[in-house]
């Protein structure tokens, strides 16, 4: 009962409930929210560490001082590129105004997605943005009825909260139509796992390999899916498979910059020249690709502004606004030094309108 004990001498707080429920404060903080999933007895377990402390949330104390001025923002990982160019122009967008960011880095497990957007709140934010999100719809719709939420590069409309996406469905189908326009047949293209996400609240990646498979078959060519990870090595192990094949792609269209910088080293590492031998292609215009020795061709879906329009919805939300908006970009295609007509030799047509299976990795 030491907790009890502490609790006499000041008032409690949600740490010494936590403790002596025997619980994370995040699950206190669920409880406390009436949130989606809490279990009957975790709602009992924390009710009677209440109880015993006589513990009251200080919401009136956070009303009677009006706004935290944070925004509490998650992305999933520092290792990609493009996540990071939106928090900078999350950050240059809020420069003129009294808010501040607060930034969580949770990966991509969807329960410590939870955990890490529940602690935010528990820092009295005063609203969120959430890149690229792997949680359950219900999850999101609840959380935003409570908080006002702005989700990029999530799809599909939601009624609670704002997103804003890059048209990569069309994005997909712009790179397509490019490589097809060069005389391109076989064409690759690597994306990730949905992550049990269901149409149409995907992902950016589930978005971009439907506007491949479609755009394939608007062509009729037979798609060619590798799944992997968004990342340098996930994009190695995707070329390194499709280029043992015994009539390997003359293109491979990676899903992500990141995943194309994977390409190029499997297909340098076995003296593939391109584009004379393979043309590679990408997705995000990352900075990286932007530099003279990679120069790549790729679809611009504008990161900066991507974070910006997060922060201007979000802003709206907090001061009142209640009808949800959903934001497209138009993503834009821009040619470099890594996309070229496909060698005479390996040009014959795979035209067909059966489509092939996608592959795994």
């Amino acid at each position: 009962m030491a907790a009890a004990q502490a609790a006499d001498a000041r008032r409690a707080t949600i740490h010494d409930v936590a403790r002596e429920a025997g619980v994370s404060v995040s699950a206190v903080s669920k409880v406390l929210r009436n949130a989606y999933g809490v279990s009957p007895e975790m709602q009992a377990k924390v009710g009677a560490a209440i109880e015993r402390l006589e513990y009251r949330p200080r919401t009136s104390a956070r009303a009677m001082r009006g706004k935290s001025y944070t925004i509490g923002v998650m992305i999933l990982e520092m290792s990609s590129p493009l996540q990071p160019e939106i928090v900078q122009g999350i950050t240059d967008e809020l420069e003129p105004t009294p808010f501040q960011e607060i930034l969580v880095v949770p990966g991509k497990s969807p329960q410590r997605q939870q955990r890490s957007i529940e602690a935010l709140i528990d820092r009295q934010v005063d609203g969120l943005i959430l890149i690229a999100p792997w949680t359950a719809e219900s999850y999101l719709d609840e959380l935003a009825q409570s908080m006002p939420t702005v989700a990029i590069a999530r799809h599909g409309s939601a009624a609670s909260y704002d997103t804003v996406v890059d048209d990569d469905f069309a994005g997909a189908g712009l790179m397509v139509d490019y490589l097809v326009s060069l005389g391109h047949t076989r064409i690759a293209h690597t994306s990730m796992p949905s992550g049990g996400l269901k149409r149409p609240y995907v992902l950016s990646h589930t978005a971009r390999s439907d506007g491949y498979i479609r755009a394939m078959k608007r062509h009729k060519l037979n798609p060619d899916v590798i799944v992997t990870t968004y990342s340098e090595q996930g994009g190695y192990d995707a070329a390194v498979k499709a280029l043992e094949r015994p009539e390997p792609p003359t293109a491979i269209f990676a899903g992500a910059d990141i995943a194309a910088l994977g390409v190029l080293r499997a297909a340098e590492e076995r003296g593939i020249r391109v584009p004379e031998d393979l043309t590679v292609t990408g997705y995000d215009n990352i900075y990286a690709s932007t530099i003279g020795r990679v120069s790549l061709t790729t679809i611009d879906q504008s990161g900066h502004l991507t974070g910006s329009m997060g922060v201007k919805l979000l802003l709206e939300r907090i001061n009142g606004r209640s009808q949800p908006i959903h934001s497209v970009i138009s993503p834009r295609l821009v040619v470099r030094g890594t996309s070229a007509h496909p060698r005479p030799d390996m040009a014959a047509s795979d035209r067909t309108s059966v489509a092939a299976p996608t592959a795994s990795l």
